[in-house]
């Protein structure tokens, strides 16, 4: 999809955080203090990201995961801007920026935080994984 048609399917904040790697204000992303049950999934791709198990309040502002749905639905790289050296998470498929992932997540649970802009995902609901092609997902919550 050129960025004409992405300009068009996504919201600006979306396309800002995906497309030239903006993030969004602290506590301002529909996901932030949201714990239903279900995936989330690229907004851009639709490619799966995480999972609502591996999600947890980590107070920082912005959704965090303990990891992602599986290893290689996003890859990383080093991210030295704002003066700070930080690791970013991408979506494979869609090269999406996502947000970054930290070393200070549950050490019971590999020690990782990533942390997510809301505005990077679409959250599909248990009940709706099947219907939306993501039925494979459905194991998780059983």
């Amino acid at each position: 999809m050129d960025k004409k048609e992405l300009k068009k399917k996504l919201t600006p904040i979306q396309y800002e955080v995906t497309q030239n790697n903006a993030t969004e204000r602290p506590g301002t992303g529909e996901y932030d203090q949201f714990f239903e049950d279900g995936i989330f999934v690229d907004v851009v791709s639709g490619e799966p990201l995480f999972s609502s198990n591996d999600k947890y309040d980590a107070g920082c502002g912005w959704p965090s995961f303990t990891k992602p749905i599986k290893k290689r639905t996003v890859k990383e790289k080093r991210d030295s801007t704002l003066g700070m050296e930080r690791t970013e998470v991408r979506s494979s498929e869609a090269d999406s920026h996502l947000g970054h992932v930290f070393t200070d997540g549950p050490q019971d649970k590999g020690g990782l935080r990533y942390c997510i802009n809301s505005a990077a995902m679409h959250f599909v609901p248990v009940d709706k994984l099947e219907e939306e092609g993501y039925g494979e997902y459905l194991a998780e919550f059983n």
